[in-house]
């Protein structure tokens, strides 16, 4: 049950610190560049958004069903 609570703790810290700051990093990265076509752009921020739960998708698994031990 510890294990469970800072599992759900953890996944918090990850959505309100990790996020916001990876979504900073990757606008500042893109603003380096010329602005690419429409398509291009899309399928970019399509990427991105993907790419910041992959590392982390161990961790959210489980999060949503309720505790199995009480």
């Amino acid at each position: 049950m510890f294990f469970y609570k800072l599992k759900r703790v953890f996944v918090l810290l990850v959505l309100l610190l990790w996020l916001p700051i990876y979504i900073v990093l990757v606008l500042n990265l893109l603003a380096y560049f010329e602005r690419p076509n429409l398509l291009i752009e899309l399928l970019v921020y399509v990427i991105a958004g993907v790419f910041w739960a992959w590392p982390f998708k161990a961790l959210f698994k489980g999060i949503g069903a309720p505790n199995k031990k009480k």
